[in-house]
């Protein structure tokens, strides 16, 4: 099965991305993997605390896949694999490239205005070319009738 890999955070253009990858997964019989990355903490001294941070973080990372899972089942009915990780984006998103032979495309959000972010300027820049699978960026400033009508 064709696996889309989408990675979500609190950017608009991340739903933008699950839109588009939705709408390609059910057009070509595929599935969504959603993927939010939890950034590394720098340490406090003090455990509790750092153990406190931590579990804010993932507890917000989880609420976030929880969400947009809800709308990819609601609008698309997909039921999409969900994962959080933690460490650097980028080599998370490689490992998992490497792991499943199924995932057919990165799908990233590009920002409306700006830089484009940190992993399309990765990906797009220095990696160019070196993944295994498309890379595909979805401008944040589509619509949600545009990204129907492209997807």
């Amino acid at each position: 099965m064709r696996i889309y890999l989408v990675v979500i955070d609190d950017s608009p253009e991340a739903g933008i991305a699950l839109r588009f990858a939705a709408r390609r997964a059910v057009k070509t019989g595929g599935g969504v993997e959603i993927l939010t990355v939890i950034p590394p903490q720098e340490f406090i001294a003090f455990g509790g605390v750092q153990a406190t941070i931590e579990e804010e973080a993932r507890l917000h990372a989880e609420g976030l896949v929880a969400g947009a899972a809800g709308t990819l089942l609601e609008e698309s009915g997909l039921r999409p694999s969900i994962t959080v990780r933690e460490g650097e984006s980028a080599k998370i998103i490689r490992e998992m490239i490497a792991a499943n032979p199924d995932i057919a495309a990165l799908v990233l959000g590009a920002a409306a205005t700006g830089a484009p972010g940190e992993l399309i300027a990765h990906f797009a820049g220095t990696d160019a070319g070196s993944l295994p699978v498309p890379v595909m960026i979805i401008p944040g400033s589509l619509t949600r009738e545009a990204i129907d009508r492209l997807s």
